[in-house]
């Protein structure tokens, strides 16, 4: 009987039959793990390789070519011109090779099934592969298991199954694409699925514990092995960074004998330290690092620079790295784009990085990223506050930036300032006088510091002088005003006529010129850089605008899209709160009246050199040791440093931060006590009566205290507790605590 097929009718049984005979081929080809097992050409001549794979591939592309002439078709049997004339051309052919395609399939069956028999009586013989591959069964086959367990594990399968060949760390891992090697993966690499029946089961290798470190961190009376490991450092910013490591030697190695007598009483274990300032990494490293040369900032370089020194005089063992293919090398990334885990474990106990290089991790790391997250300490000189640093509660709450959403404790930002309470503040050292180094300059005359009537001003690039001119004339008028600016070759400075310009001078330079200066002159940018508490720690007053409004990320593009609610009242708000005069004077800028009479009160005043505590070499050391020592963000439970001892609660008024409330009381607040106030029991103690305690709304300043209603709120989130933030409608309960003098990170009882 013949049938006569109409276009469409012939379009879709064409596509039934190609779909079938494909299918016939899938479930009786050799598995790829049966392939993978057989050494390359074993048991087959070169010819009858060729002619196998030949044979294969004509088929296989037979079958493509029909199976896209016929979606063609298919797309076309509404076209106006119906294609009958074509499909009956197509079919006619069909038929023409119909016996030889069905004779070629029956030869490669037929080859197929004798391989499978003389594989089955084969003894097997494994290859050696690498330790990264599975090993799978030669008749294995792999179905996904249901176990409550691993929840997730056939949601991750069909993920691989369709995504497997997007990253090459996939393939380095051993996977090919089959359930099998999927599931092997999941299970001893990724930790999704349970193990295959027969394997033993352990933590994947990222996830085990390394070998114990026990070296013990004996503070250092050298540096000169430091400088080896700042050699790989490229450009200006590693000439800058060794270079100032050099020349602040001989106080780092004082305030290591220092250190040594005075604050640590037991030795403790030497701690394996990563450091990685992303911003120098890649080309955009590279940009960066030719600022240096041009008038750039340099606060970030002063950090990395006394960061590690710090770290190394206190006897632990660095890496210093700016280049990402050996940050994958030293932390053991799988080659590809950072979708798999690293194949070993961590071999840092910490990571110090910034946003830059927050990102690079996340990038080759995998899933062992959110594992090891406790471990890192991100340098971030403006401060990240807790309600931008939780993703979900930031994208909810109106606090989404490019910045913040890494779900970190917010401890681990450590700040150039202390201006961010719920960060650590790490600081840098402010640059001291040298007595060496002046008996070496002849022009010095005796005595420490002679100082003329002559102002420096602050600002190395041209563009921060424009609009200042009237302030800078009434300075000129009663100082000699001397300039530091960048001068690109073949050109010069955009300054008044009554600026002495230097061109950009070298540290050793500056600090020169800065040693017989009065007056260090701020012209409201840069914000919050090193270089006022250089001037002061050099014996200068720093003589600063007001910023009325205050800059935040409302005004200032700036600070806009940076993860901070601050509000800035002046270019140094930590040298107008905490040191203050006689050492800095803020005025109004535009008033030209109030700025000749503050300059004229400046010549009026002596000062010697200043340096608080803080920011000197034995003080940062002094904090570093304290935070190696009692910051722990890997362990669940609550922080127990610095001790329940040192608390003070104060109930703020309405609409205060914790910053504000604990400040007007000469305190400083803690977060890592915040959870001695999360309670019935601190109201209780407040004399606070509540009719509702509330735990079920997410909110950074929780907990609080709401007199309309007398509701009473507790924090549910322990990323949220945060000493920024305020509401109009609540009275926040604040963890305060004293400080020690001139260590505003320290408690008194800190040590």
């Amino acid at each position: 009987m013949r049938f006569t097929l109409r276009p469409r009718s012939g379009c879709l049984v064409l596509c039934l039959s190609v779909s079938l005979l494909t299918l016939l081929l899938q479930s009786l080809w050799v598995p790829p793990e049966m392939t993978r097992e057989e050494p390359a050409g074993a048991g087959r001549s070169p010819e009858e390789q060729g002619h196998h794979g030949n044979s294969v591939r004509r088929l296989a592309l037979r079958l493509e070519a029909l199976s896209s002439q016929v979606q063609r078709l298919a797309r076309e049997r509404d076209a106006p011109q119906p294609a009958k004339e074509e499909l009956t051309n197509l079919l006619q052919s069909l038929r023409q090779d119909q016996e030889g395609l069905v004779r070629s399939v029956e030869r490669e069956l037929q080859r197929m099934a004798q391989k499978l028999e003389s594989l089955g009586h084969q003894p097997h013989t494994p290859r050696p592969q690498d330790d990264h591959r599975p090993q799978t069964g030669l008749r294995e086959v792999c179905e996904v298991p249901e176990d409550p367990v691993y929840p997730h594990c056939a949601e991750k399968v069909e993920f691989l199954q369709a995504r497997w060949d997007s990253d090459p760390c996939y393939a380095f891992y051993g996977v090919d694409g089959t359930t099998c090697s999927i599931l092997t993966y999941l299970s001893e690499r990724e930790d999704f699925c349970p193990p295959h029946p027969g394997r033993n089961h352990s933590a994947p290798p990222w996830h085990q514990q390394p070998h114990t470190h026990k070296e013990k961190a004996e503070v250092r009376t050298t540096l000169r092995p430091l400088y080896e490991v700042f050699g790989g450092i490229p450009g200006p910013a590693g000439r800058f960074i060794w270079s100032r490591v050099e020349r602040l030697s001989a106080c780092w190695i004082k305030a290591g004998h220092s250190i040594r007598e005075n604050t640590i009483k037991t030795t403790s274990l030497q701690k394996r330290v990563l450091l990685y300032p992303g911003v120098l990494s890649g080309g955009a490293g590279q940009r960066f690092g030719a600022m240096v040369d041009q008038g750039g900032p340099l606060g970030e370089l002063v950090q990395w620079a006394d960061l590690s020194a710090s770290l190394f005089i206190l006897g632990h063992n660095l890496t210093f790295t700016t280049s990402q293919n050996h940050l994958h090398s030293v932390i053991g990334a799988a080659p590809g784009k950072g979708s798999c885990p690293i194949q070993r474990p961590l071999p840092f106990d910490l990571i110090y990085t910034d946003y830059h290089g927050l990102a690079h991790l996340q990038g080759a790391m995998g899933l062992a990223f959110q594992h090891y997250q406790c471990r890192f300490r991100i340098l971030d000189s403006f401060g990240t506050e807790p309600a931008f640093n939780l993703g979900t509660y930031a994208r909810s709450h109106g606090y989404n930036t490019l910045w913040g959403s890494w779900r970190l404790q917010p401890l681990q930002y450590m700040t150039m300032f202390p201006h961010t309470p719920d960060n650590s503040f790490l600081g840098f050292v402010s640059e001291e006088a040298m007595v060496e180094q002046e008996e070496r300059e002849e022009e010095v005359e005796p005595g420490p510091y002679r100082k003329d009537n002559t102002a420096v001003v602050y600002g190395k690039q041209d563009y921060m002088w424009q609009g200042k001119e009237r302030y800078l004339e009434v300075i000129s008028q009663e100082l000699e005003t001397h300039g530091t600016v960048y001068q690109p070759p073949g050109h010069s400075a955009q300054l008044p006529s009554n600026i002495i310009n230097h061109g950009l001078l070298t540290q050793d330079q500056f600090l020169q010129l800065l040693r017989r200066a009065k007056v260090f002159v701020g012209l409201g940018f840069p914000y919050e850089g090193p270089a006022p508490l250089e001037a002061i720690a050099l014996g200068c007053v720093f003589l600063q605008p007001r910023f009325q409004p205050p800059r935040s990320s409302e005004n200032s593009d700036f600070y806009k899209g940076k993860p901070t609610t601050r509000q800035v009242s002046s270019q140094h708000p930590y040298a107008e709160e905490f040191i203050g005069k006689p050492y800095v004077w803020t005025v109004d800028m535009t008033n030209t009246t109030d700025v000749q009479e503050t300059v004229r009160a400046i010549l009026r005043t002596e000062v010697k050199p200043f340096t608080p505590r803080e920011f000197t070499s034995e003080g940062m050391l002094e904090r570093v040791h304290a935070y190696i020592t009692h910051q722990d963000f890997c362990s669940v439970s609550f922080p127990t440093w610095p001790p329940e001892s040192a608390l003070r609660i104060h109930l703020g008024p309405l609409g205060q931060s914790c910053v504000s409330v604990c400040r007007r009381a000469s305190l400083v607040c803690e977060p890592a006590l915040f959870h001695h106030l999360n309670n019935p029991a601190a109201f209780t103690r407040l004399g606070l009566s509540c009719s509702n305690m509330d735990q079920e709304v997410d909110n950074h300043i929780f907990p609080a205290y709401s007199p309309w209603g007398r509701r009473c709120g507790l924090q549910r989130e322990r990323l949220l507790f945060s000493c920024a933030g305020s509401d109009p409608v609540h009275r926040r309960l604040c963890p305060c605590r004293a400080h020690r003098a001139g260590q505003v990170a320290l408690c008194p009882d800190c040590l």
